[in-house]
């Protein structure tokens, strides 16, 4: 198979310890490369110190600007096959640059979750009202989204009830839709029986990016709604929260007398969930798939969660512990995970079978990597299929194109010519 290039312009740097997001283009980067693709990350975004190097992977790394030409001829030399933007405001800053470039590259949106959909859900939570399809409607960055969906070739959904989302609600067509869940390793019943038992593991657990206000909410309801009647039956227990980014506002929940310990960045996230007894997470609001509870299975640790925090997940099967939305029932059922080891053991096994069954790279790759080869191979058929699109992708052009010029004369303007003579 001939080598192809592929150009993937990221929101972010790839941080694969510090959010499912990194952990989301890091597998992706992966599949690409083993399916014989030169790979080139550009991004406009500020490297941290959690950043991985992508150079040790092979992959090129460009930092670019917005509203600058440079893009344009950075597409013209690189020339790639396949473009994939990494969140809809990445297409929106940089898709008419390659539609204009090059007209006959593939490109992809992956969505990682639909913003859309978690910022309406916060939007509810903080109003104190209930979700509703109507709210989500209103929002201009609901038709942002859709709009990014729309214009480009393929669209890679994380979640099950996102995708049915997409297709019953906004009426998508399924063939620029492809559901891709985390590309995971199917855990074998070897390294089934390696794992730390249970009466090995001692405390709770709970880790996230607090860049992500989800997780930043789900801790202040541990430890005013959750924490408290579990501290009541189980005096000697610990919540060890971990995460990216702690903010001062988290920071200040640190108090050891209650058990509830602000732990910060963890170097191997793996590793400190693999020793944990159970993790929890009362996510309020949010979207797609959450990577803190796909880890939770990889290692074999039985959760606690709301059914934000499973939806999309899990398909038919059980889930990986206990799902609840009262914080009440949710301290509850926390105990009797933590407590009860037969329980717990029908738990993890729960999270194996849903790891392996849904979430296998093996299958999940070679369905994706099906579905772009044959886009390729009719690729204008494609675009007629989705007119809307087309439509989209022209209008775009003609609006963003002169805003983004406008901005870039603006920023750089031309020098004041010298003054010739005049009449009076």
């Amino acid at each position: 198979m001939q080598k192809q290039k592929l150009l993937i312009i990221g929101a972010v740097w790839v941080e694969p310890q510090s959010s499912a997001a990194g952990k989301r283009m890091l597998q992706l980067i992966e599949e690409f490369r083993n399916n014989n693709f030169d790979i080139i990350f550009a991004t406009t975004a500020q490297k941290t110190t959690n950043a991985l190097d992508l150079t040790n992977l092979g992959v090129k790394e460009v930092a670019i600007a917005l509203n600058n030409v440079s893009f344009d001829a950075l597409l013209k030399d690189l020339q790639p096959s396949v473009v994939l933007f990494d969140r809809f405001i990445t297409e929106e800053q940089f898709g008419w640059r390659v539609a204009t470039q090059l007209p006959n590259a593939l490109t992809i949106l992956d969505t990682e979750d639909l913003h859309c959909l978690r910022k309406t859900r916060e939007i509810c939570h903080k109003k104190k009202v209930s979700f509703s399809v109507e709210e989500l409607l209103k929002r201009d960055i609901t038709k942002r989204e859709i709009v990014a969906i729309l214009r480009c070739d393929l669209s890679l959904i994380i979640s099950t009830f996102e995708m049915e989302l997409l297709k019953n609600t906004f009426k998508i067509d399924a063939s620029i839709l492809m559901y891709l869940p985390f590309l995971l390793d199917e855990i074998s019943e070897k390294q089934q029986k390696q794992l730390q038992p249970f009466k090995e593991r001692n405390h709770f657990i709970f880790i996230g990016n607090f860049f992500h206000q989800p997780n930043v909410d789900a801790v202040l309801t541990l430890k005013k709604e959750v924490w408290p009647e579990v501290r009541k039956q189980l005096p000697k227990a610990e919540l060890h929260v971990y995460g990216a980014y702690v903010k001062p506002q988290i920071q200040q929940l640190h108090n050891p007398k209650e058990g509830f310990m602000i732990k910060g960045f963890a170097a191997n996230a793996n590793e400190v969930v693999k020793n944990a007894k159970v993790v929890l997470a009362p996510l309020n609001f949010g979207a797609g798939i959450k990577g803190k509870l796909t880890e939770a299975m990889l290692c074999g640790t039985p959760s606690v969660t709301t059914k934000i925090g499973a939806e999309g997940m899990h398909g038919n099967l059980p889930w990986n512990g206990f799902v609840t939305n009262d914080y009440k029932d949710f301290a509850k059922k926390t105990i009797q995970l933590y407590t009860d080891e037969e329980i717990w053991h029908t738990s993890q096994k729960n999270g194996f079978s849903i790891i392996n069954q849904l979430y296998s790279k093996a299958k999940n790759s070679k369905l994706f990597f099906d579905k772009l080869f044959e886009i390729q191979e009719s690729l204008e058929k494609h675009r007629q299929v989705n007119f809307l699109g087309s439509l989209l992708q022209h209008q775009t052009l003609n609006a963003t194109k002169y805003m983004s010029k406008w901005i870039e004369a603006k920023n750089n303007p031309i020098p004041n010519f010298p003054k010739g003579n005049s009449k009076n």
